[in-house]
């Protein structure tokens, strides 16, 4: 008989007539949502408070720090929340320190921080006794961004907007007569050279050695005339840009200097985050900037002096594996400006600033200023940032520098719950931070404790808040298993911080093809949510910067054989490679068995040969979500109907008796183990006692394990939910097995219906 036989679990085998080998197994289907809470408990509460904390009175004579945290055992079970109607939740347990640096006085207590919803299992929460999901928001990243646009006289304008986490925008733009102007969160425009003076470069002479002259730049220059001469440049630009962010108040270059330093400057009021920081850096690096562009200048190694590149030569791939390391020091291309001391910030400016030729005319020098090799720690905004995309805003007028795609994945990451219970939880915190200010200066400092000092409320309504009411907490989909499942891992680009159903183009909620094995291009909603509502991709994961990242089996460079090393690569990344589809032929050894390979290279399909294939992706059902894997023979069907299809497999009740179907994909044990209806086995053992109630497995340590059956319980969509146990006593069962099939399921496997055969 043709194909080969594949086992799922214990208690199925299928045939398989799949000519494609299968290199990957698909990873935890809701690890989106387990691994980023468990993020939250393990890095993000302790980033959030360290944060905020320490408080200082206003003299300077009380300090509150923050020691440690810890969560107890919570007050119910699962099982005793939902009976009870209440919240599955552990009592947060802060220590702080509180000093007295008149007196030297230390005190440490324990403070209580409220009940914190804790995550069961299966990646829910259980809210009032109801199980909820939170949704993952995708949002646009922090970073700087590039656009371009043509005005009504058929003229390219370039813009520019700095988008930090939280905080105020920067945005750059030109106008008809070329002038370039800056606006400081959306307020009135000012000259941008007003903000390069602001920092502390007060003459024309100190910007145009800092950015080099070009037409933009000296236009700017003419209309920003020194007005009032009893200020120097610095202090009038200083009063200049208070008046446009504080009309009508009266305009010191003191209250500037301090306004403008809280808004940019201040960690605690201006946060990029950590996937800002890494953006930004990528984005304004000499690294990428100089790829393709033709050098001006010869460039030496500063400690032997020996030539790297010469002056003329074009910088491809191989040049800049030898230049890469030298772009990375410190001490390389760097030049350092001295601010005046009335600058907003007064330390010294460095920059990295190699010279090009421009693209339109070889003879002219085009500076390429890159932001100087910032620390990924910092969040906050320096003047070399500022600096170095002004630049690139200038290069981009003579055609150095590509403008960004707003809907490419590589500038859309994933909010998940972990990030987005942060953000709540600091919403509280900075309000708590308020009162205990308060308290510090009303309290007698000799006798006060933290407790004393500590107002939990604001916490514990930003928390409940959240649960209760964000538009991403959501009551979760439990008509089957399969829902469920699709319900953890959609991805919503509705929400606080996110786009309205009104206010979304078409652009956004159209298939990208960066969507290629992250999001899913068939199921989304049909109606006014279309395509703002996606689900990820079955292999796809989310990387530390809640870019989303999908595998590919690396083809070597050298034999330009497919091994079996898998890459996740983001979206950025692949746009260097070229990657050849999963059908393609391949012998025993990997080689590529047709002179001609279909292949993707950014957006476009192209025929190519094996020495320029860099990977290949490793299944078919990569580029799909697990409810569109379900459908056999996908290929066939039109994308509307798939659609279609994909959705309604959500909504079919579960059967008291259902059949796995004859026709499978393959999908249908992974789904159904990973969507948290089945009863899994917990350790290696042999079952010892089973009926219609519970089951009883003995490890092979010897000790013993109850596991509890659910019984006819009414879900979510009020369905019912019923769990029959599919082990025999005296069977051995493995960690992660199947012991007892949930709703819709036959013998471990997803069954939404009945075969008629």
């Amino acid at each position: 008989m043709a194909g080969h036989l594949v086992k799922y679990g214990k208690h199925r085998t299928r045939r398989s007539y799949s000519r494609i080998k299968e290199v990957l197994d698909l990873p935890n289907l809701i690890e989106i949502q387990t691994n980023s809470y468990n993020w939250f408990l393990d890095e993000g509460l302790r980033d959030m408070f360290d944060d905020i904390m320490p408080i200082e009175d206003f003299q300077g004579n009380l300090s509150l720090e923050f020691v440690d945290y810890q969560l107890l055992d919570p007050k119910y079970s699962v099982d005793e929340a939902r009976e009870h109607d209440a919240n599955f939740s552990a009592p947060l347990h802060v220590t702080l320190r509180l000093t007295n640096h008149e007196t030297g006085e230390i005190k440490s207590q324990d403070v209580f921080f409220g009940d914190f919803p804790l995550m069961t299992h299966q990646g829910t929460f259980i809210i009032n006794g109801a199980e909820r999901v939170i949704v993952s928001q995708l949002v646009r990243s922090p970073g700087v961004y590039f656009n371009e646009d043509t005005d009504k006289n058929g003229r390219t304008i370039f813009g520019a907007t700095v988008i930090p986490n939280r905080g105020a925008w920067l945005e750059f733009e030109t106008d008809a007569k070329n002038i370039s102007y800056v606006r400081i969160d959306r307020t009135r425009k000012i000259p941008m050279t007003e903000l390069v003076r602001a920092l502390g470069f007060g003459s024309d002479d100190e910007i145009l050695d800092i950015l080099g002259d070009n037409e933009s730049l000296m236009a700017t220059l003419e209309k920003d005339i020194h007005k009032n001469t009893d200020d120097s440049r610095v202090e009038e630009s200083l009063k200049d840009i208070y008046e446009r962010l504080r009309p009508g108040e009266p305009k010191t270059a003191d209250s500037s200097r301090s306004l403008l330093t809280a808004r940019f400057f201040d960690p605690k009021r201006y946060d990029m985050a950590p996937v800002g920081r890494y953006k930004t850096n990528k984005k304004l690096s000499l690294k990428t900037r100089l790829l393709g562009l033709t050098l001006a200048e010869t460039l030496a190694d500063p400690d032997t002096g020996e030539v790297i590149v010469q002056k003329g030569t074009t910088v491809d791939k191989d040049v800049m594996k030898d230049l890469a390391p030298y772009l990375d020091r410190d001490d390389f291309k760097m030049v350092t400006f001295q601010p005046s001391d009335e600058a907003v910030v007064t330390e010294p400016l460095k920059l990295q600033i190699i010279k090009v030729q421009s693209p339109d005319d070889p003879e002219q020098e085009v500076p390429v200023i890159g932001n100087g090799n910032i620390d990924l720690k910092l969040k906050h905004i320096r003047p070399a940032d500022i600096i170095a995309s002004m630049n690139y805003f200038f290069d981009l007028q003579v055609g150095i520098g590509n403008t960004d795609d707003i809907d490419h994945l590589g500038n859309r990451r994933i909010r998940s719950v972990g990030e987005l219970l942060q953000n709540q939880f600091r919403i509280g915190l900075s309000r708590m931070e308020r009162v205990v200010r308060e308290r510090m200066s009303i309290q007698d400092a000799a006798t006060v404790t933290p407790q004393q000092l500590i107002n939990i409320r604001p916490v514990v309504a930003s928390i409940k808040e959240f649960f209760g009411s964000s538009q991403l907490s959501q009551f979760m989909d439990q008509t089957n298993p399969l829902g469920e499942l699709t319900h953890k891992r959609r991805l919503s680009a509705l929400g606080p911080g996110g786009l309205t159903r009104d206010r979304a183009g078409y652009e956004v909620r159209d298939v990208h093809y960066t969507h290629y094995g992250r999001m899913c291009p068939i199921e989304t909603p049909e109606g006014p949510n279309i395509g703002l509502i996606n689900s990820l991709s079955s292999y796809a994961r989310v990387n530390k910067y809640g870019f989303i990242e999908t595998p590919y089996r690396r083809v070597s460079w050298d034999t330009h054989k497919v091994t079996d090393k898998i890459d996740y690569l983001t979206a950025d990344e692949e746009d260097n490679y070229v990657v050849a589809q999963a059908n393609t032929p391949l012998t025993d050894d990997g080689s590529f068995d047709t002179d001609t390979i279909m292949a993707r290279a950014k957006s476009e399909n192209i025929e190519t040969t094996a020495e320029r294939i860099d990977y290949m992706d490793v299944s078919p059902k990569q580029v799909v979500a697990v409810a569109t894997a379900c459908i056999p023979f996908l290929e066939n069907d039109d994308s509307n109907r798939a659609l279609m299809g994909a959705n309604m497999q959500r909504q079919a009740v579960p059967l008291l008796n259902p059949h796995a179907p004859l026709v499978g994909t393959g999908i249908e044990y992974k789904a159904a183990h990973d969507s948290g209806v089945a009863l899994i086995s917990e350790h290696d053992g042999t079952v010892e006692y089973v009926d219609a109630r519970e089951v009883r497995v003995r490890r092979d340590d010897g000790a013993l394990d109850t596991y509890k059956l659910m019984k006819f319980r009414r879900s979510n969509g009020g369905k019912n939910y019923n769990q029959r146990p599919i082990v025999k006593v005296g069977d051995h069962v493995d960690n992660d097995e199947v012991l007892a099939d949930g709703p819709s399921m036959e013998n471990g496997e997803l069954a939404l219906g009945q075969n008629p055969l």
